[in-house]
């Protein structure tokens, strides 16, 4: 009897194909939570409720990712190095400063400001890059930088105070990435670490205000539904990131992570936020600054191949450099920073 022929293997069209589309869904995912969030501020949770709910059921989603993977021998050699536990503390602090701040401004009326913070954010790593890693900045760069600046200023002038959400947004992103960079921690066991870090006290601050009838958990299915779909709507989009960017040019994540800032000052539009002519004009020289960036960033891989230097910053919660995930999936080590 002869031997059934083995399953063909999926063509690199296909996998493209399939990159594609989990990039492109993870980033629709970030530009849509904000109505999530607003719909737990409808149910009557606060930012810090919402976060509580965001850590202990985004702990339950990522232990499960880390069952699916396979990655539980990761997460106890990590928990036997209190060096990088501390590292992994830190960030752990950020991102959940970065995720709160998120959660306040889209329910404050302030999705606006959470949009620039993400246009703002590759620019500043970009500058963090050059400031702490000697990453050379092109002329693409540059300019990039240059009318993001602008754009700034005139934002601080429409608003009449610097767009402090916006810097904050991007400040603590710029600042966990710093420290990710420097941990060397898989994706998954790193997100699992830190929401395991968050957990507890979001689970003490979650049974406080249930106990003392301030929380909305039971107050509703469709509260209690809602505030679930914390843990899903945490870890879902970082997967599909993880595995998107180990499949795709970094040139296309690079464009692809626009999408999301975009949906969001989309929604912060039609909700009715203020867009007098000086903002409008000042999300025009982010706008303008965001293309140059893209170009650039293509152009740059173009040039070195296989081992780009494109910073794609995700929302917040990415564990891993995807231009690190990148090298490591072709065989190359990542330039140690200097």
């Amino acid at each position: 009897m002869s031997a059934s022929p083995a399953p063909a293997a999926a063509s690199p069209a296909s996998d493209a194909r399939a990159a594609l589309a989990a990039g492109v869904f993870c980033y629709l995912i970030w530009g849509f939570v904000p109505l999530v969030f607003q719909q737990m501020g409808h149910q009557g949770a606060n930012a810090w409720e919402i976060m509580g709910h965001r850590a202990v059921w985004g702990l339950v989603w990522a232990a499960l990712l880390v069952v699916l993977s396979r990655q539980w021998p990761q997460v106890m050699a990590v928990l036997r190095q209190p060096k990088v536990l501390g590292w992994l503390a830190l960030s752990a602090i950020l991102i959940a400063g970065n995720w709160t701040t998120y959660i306040v401004a889209v329910n404050d009326g302030r999705t606006l400001d959470a949009s620039l913070g993400y246009y703002l954010n590759p620019l500043l790593n970009m500058a963090a890059g050059a400031w702490l890693f000697r990453e050379k900045i092109d002329w693409a760069g540059k300019i990039a930088m240059a009318l993001a600046a602008v754009g700034v200023l005139l934002q601080t002038i429409a608003l009449g105070h610097a767009p402090w959400v916006s810097i904050i947004l991007a400040l603590t992103f710029a600042a966990y990435g710093i420290i990710r960079k420097r941990v060397s921690v898989d994706a998954q066991t790193g997100l699992f670490l830190e929401c395991l870090l968050l957990a507890l006290p979001g689970l003490i601050w979650l049974i406080h205000i249930e106990t003392t009838g301030q929380g909305h958990f039971t107050a509703s299915p469709a509260a209690t539904g809602w505030l679930l779909f914390a843990g899903p709507a945490t870890v879902i989009p970082l997967a599909l990131f993880a595995w998107a960017a180990r499949r795709m040019p970094l040139s296309s994540m690079g464009f692809l992570q626009f999408l999301a800032p975009t949906i969001v000052f989309i929604i912060g539009a039609l909700q009715g936020e203020a867009l007098g002519p000086l903002r409008i004009a000042s999300f025009v020289f982010i706008w303008i600054a965001v293309a140059v960036f893209a170009v650039g960033a293509v152009l740059k891989v173009r040039r070195a191949s296989a081992t780009a230097e494109t910073i794609v910053a995700p929302e917040p919660g990415l564990l891993d450099d995807p231009a690190e995930d990148r090298m490591d999936a072709i065989g190359e080590n990542p330039p140690a920073a200097r």
